[in-house]
């Protein structure tokens, strides 16, 4: 039994079940509630069963057939009321976790947030640090200890945004600005993925989160303006164009309210694809 747990155990690295941060330590601990709680009838139906087997087999004389029994309202009370209470008591879990976790909700914190503007490709992943000036493609480097403020738009399709160890996925839409708040409590590198299909390159569609501490986040900060290209609306246009397994790399400048321009251009092309739509109804009437 040691051994198959173990082994068992061996795939939750790098997952859910290791969490690094406060708001994926949280989930965790909501996930065991909800699993201690379903046990709690789990356990007990498959014991019973058991029990009812071994007592009713044929060899056991004592075991009375009763072919006339219908009902019994004690019976009734026990199946009814044992499911009851695990559906009130896994709502009531996940109900306050709900509320407790909203993505939106800021991280109670004396430190000052850190602001990224994130942007799903196709297919890659562009972080945008307004403060700071800079981006970086599929690659995140946050300071350890600090809450990571973000903000998510897609340039194309609906995407998913999910850095398992760190906490909650959140999905990110063209002509939208979602919001979540995250942070690393331990210095290390971190897997980050899209969680949605979104087309042939979605496969490739994974970024590194880099937990440094502030004195690194500051010299990345440092050579990351001292080197490479600037993400202006011409160099965006051609990021913007599908590619596959890209290398990460950094701006060392960013074009003043691109996010914006990003979110605007995604809210302009669902106005014009309602205008169609609406212009297409009116035609077949």
């Amino acid at each position: 039994m040691v051994l198959i747990g173990a082994a068992t155990l061996g795939g939750c690295t790098e997952g859910v079940l290791d969490p690094k941060g406060p708001i994926a330590l949280a989930e965790r601990q909501i996930l065991l509630n909800a699993l201690g709680i379903m046990l709690a009838i789990v356990i007990p139906v498959i014991l019973a069963t058991l029990g009812f087997a071994f007592w009713f087999r044929a060899s056991n004389e004592r075991a009375r057939y009763r072919p006339n029994f219908t009902y019994s309202g004690r019976l009734e009370m026990l199946v009814w009321s044992i499911p009851a209470m695990t559906v009130l008591l896994v709502g009531g879990v996940a109900w306050v976790g709900a509320h407790d976790l909203d993505p939106g909700k800021p991280i109670s914190s004396t430190v000052k947030p850190v602001n990224v503007q994130v942007v799903s490709l196709d297919w890659k992943w562009l972080f945008i640090y307004p403060e700071q000036g800079i981006a970086s493609v599929n690659k995140l480097v946050v300071p350890v200890g600090t809450p990571i403020s973000f903000e998510l738009t897609s340039s194309s399709v609906m995407n998913s945004f999910f850095v398992p160890q760190l906490g909650s996925q959140i999905y990110t839409m063209s002509g939208m600005a979602t919001r979540l708040h995250l942070q690393a409590d331990h210095l290390g590198t971190y897997a980050g993925f899209s969680a949605m299909f979104s087309g042939e390159g979605f496969p490739d569609m994974r970024f590194t989160v880099d937990a440094v501490t502030d004195d690194g986040f500051a010299q990345w900060v440092r050579q990351t303006r001292e080197t490479g290209l600037v993400l202006d609306k011409e160099a965006y246009a051609g990021l913007v164009k599908p590619s596959k397994a890209v290398a990460p790399f950094t701006y060392r400048a960013v074009a003043p309210d691109l996010f914006s321009s990003i979110v605007n251009a995604g809210m302009g092309r669902q106005d014009s694809s309602l205008s169609i739509c609406s212009t297409s109804q009116r035609a077949e009437r």
